[in-house]
C-alpha cells in the first residue's frame, strides 16, 4: 500500500490573534437613574399644576356662588311677578266663566287663614292649555 501525505492544517506561525469575546453593547438611552428621576419631576410637575388649577377652580366657584347670591332676590322677584301675573289672568278667567253664577265670590281662597299661601302649580295653570301647564310641572325634556 502507498502511504499518501496528508498535510495537516497548523495554526498561523506566531499563534492565532486573540478572540474577542466581552460583550460589545452600544450604550442606549438614559440611564435607570435618570429615567426615575425624570419620571419624578414629571409627577411633582404634575402635582404641582393640579394643585394650582384646584385653587383657581375653587376660586371660580366662590364667585359663582356670589353671583348666585347676589341674583337670588333678583330671580325670586321674577318669579314673585310672574307668579302674580298668572293669578290675575286666572281671576280674569274665572271672572268671565262664572259671572251667571249667583253668589260666586271671584277669588275667594280655599284655605281659612289670611295669610299668603304660595299656589300650585295646578292652581297656577288650570286655566292653561295643557302643554302649558306640563311644560310648568314636568319641565322641558327632550324625546328621542
Amino acid at each position: 500500500m502507498a502511504t499518501i501525505k496528508v498535510k495537516q492544517d497548523l495554526p498561523p506561525p506566531g499563534g492565532y490573534g486573540p478572540v474577542d469575546y466581552k460583550r460589545n453593547l452600544p450604550k442606549r438611552g438614559l440611564s435607570g437613574y435618570s429615567m426615575f428621576g425624570i419620571g419624578i419631576g414629571i409627577l411633582l410637575f404634575g402635582y404641582y399644576k393640579l394643585f394650582k388649577w384646584n385653587r383657581e377652580r375653587r376660586r371660580l366657584q366662590i364667585e359663582d356662588l356670589e353671583a348666585r347670591v347676589a341674583l337670588l332676590p333678583l330671580l325670586h322677584a321674577e318669579q314673585d311677578r310672574r307668579t302674580l301675573r298668572l293669578l290675575r289672568e286666572n281671576l280674569e278667567e274665572e271672572a268671565k266663566i262664572m259671572k251667571d253664577v249667583p253668589g260666586w265670590k271671584v277669588g275667594e281662597s280655599v284655605f281659612h287663614t289670611d295669610r299668603w299661601t304660595t299656589p300650585s302649580v295646578e292652581e297656577l295653570y288650570n286655566l292653561r292649555p295643557r302643554e302649558e301647564y306640563l311644560r310648568a310641572k314636568i319641565g322641558f325634556q327632550w324625546y328621542v
